[in-house]
């Protein structure tokens, strides 16, 4: 193992990166469908600027998870079989029917474990963590939430790590039915905690030094010396990514932080001619037309939890667009040199940005569901090419690279 948060597996990978010059990361939000066919659309436009090889890193939570995970099993192949697959494929009625069994009313894990094997049987066909390592494709986040801390965990060996495990030999399917697992209506994926280190190791004990002044990054080494110390966390549970982190963004800050800053993951990365850094956002996040406010009659029970689930995606999704938006200039100043000027270009993609009005309340409307129809899933391919083609940062990247 190298000696430090980040594992041999993910250095590797980096290293594998087809452009030194150009470090692109992309982050695919919940959503449901909606956020896997959004998040479809943009893999399609970039991989038609022929840019689609130059990412290095996709973190994804709940429904942006499912094109994440397949796009680090299949790479371009994604193009061939995933809307067949999944974003045309109706998973909402044999879910519900599972929801429905009786058997499955009084068991611990009887509604997920129907998620996982269904998962598993149609869209990931038991594929591993192993069979994305062996394409050679870009570092796959796939984040879940920890139910008893309400933190974010990624499906990396660097956090299987605390848990003593190994990812190689576990399910895509597991990883990607937890990030997307709504509370309630799914019971939690259990991970066994195996306890094998009882000291907090030293790379966690220079990071809790390091970020004494920054809240975002203590409270993640306070999080994962848990992990590390506490023996009565034999088990971890986790629930849906989007509850911790909806953009899936804080996965990215977190792994370059502590990976020992910007310099030393290049560094590992073995990239020594980084001309540019990309973040690209996509961010399904859709706006609710309530109708609460044309009439002084309380509004339900149903009405009243949306609409503050909604207030609390927005409130952290500003925060942490502020954090990153504030991250990458921090990181291109840091690999630019008198001689050499790395440019940040931080590409946020969202439904609100839409122009045409009929069109953008057409896509706020569509539901976040497992089961969409093939007009809701052409609409919403389009609008991923249509929101990356019309971004200026983006047109202001193609032609920066074009020059060079």
């Amino acid at each position: 193992m190298s000696p430090g948060f980040l594992s041999d597996k993910t250095i590797a990978t980096m290293q594998k990166s087809s452009s030194p010059e150009t470090l692109l990361i992309l982050s695919f939000s919940g959503g449901g469908a909606r956020a896997a066919a959004l998040a479809y659309g943009v893999l399609e436009e970039l991989n038609q600027k022929k840019l689609l090889d130059e990412v290095d890193v996709i973190s994804s939570v709940s429904g942006g998870s499912f094109t994440a995970a397949y796009f680090g099993l299949h790479g371009q192949g994604i193009f061939q079989d995933f809307e067949r697959v999944f974003l045309r494929k109706n998973f909402e009625t044999p879910l519900i029917k599972s929801l429905l069994n009786p058997f499955a009313w009084f068991s611990s894990t009887g509604r997920t474990e129907q998620a996982v094997r269904l998962y598993e049987k149609t869209v990931f066909k038991d594929a591993t963590f192993a069979d994305i390592e062996k394409t050679g494709g870009p570092v796959i986040l796939i984040n879940a939430t920890d139910l008893n801390d309400g933190v974010r965990f990624s499906f990396t060996q660097e956090y299987f790590n605390t848990l003593c495990s190994d990812i190689d030999s576990y399910p895509v399917a597991r990883a990607v039915t937890a990030s997307s697992a709504v509370p309630v209506v799914f019971h939690p994926v259990v991970l066994k905690n195996y306890h094998c280190n009882q000291e907090t190791p030293q790379w966690l004990a220079v990071a809790e030094e390091r970020f004494s002044k920054n809240a975002v990054m203590l409270n993640a080494v306070t999080r994962l010396k848990k992990y590390y110390n506490q023996s009565n966390r034999d088990y971890i549970h986790f629930v849906d990514g989007g509850i911790a982190d909806n953009l899936g963004l804080r996965a990215i800050y977190e792994y370059i932080e502590f990976g020992g800053g910007i310099k030393q993951v290049n560094r590992k990365a073995d990239h020594k001619a980084v001309k540019r850094i990309v973040i690209i956002s996509v961010d399904a996040f859709a706006n609710s037309n309530r109708s609460m406010d044309k009439s002084n009659k309380q509004p339900g029970l149903d009405e009243v939890i949306s609409a503050v689930s909604d207030i609390q995606v927005r409130q952290q999704n500003a925060s942490t667009l502020h954090l990153i938006e504030h991250s990458i200039k921090s990181w291109a100043k840091g690999l630019s040199t008198d001689n050499h000027v790395v440019k940040p270009y931080y590409i946020q993609l969202n439904l609100q940005q839409i122009h045409e009005r009929r069109e953008r309340d057409y896509l706020n409307s569509i539901p976040t569901s497992l089961s969409l129809n093939d007009e809701q899933v052409d609409a919403l391919i389009d609008a991923g090419h249509q929101l990356l083609r019309s971004n200026d940062v983006f047109q202001d990247l193609l032609g920066h690279m074009v020059d060079q």
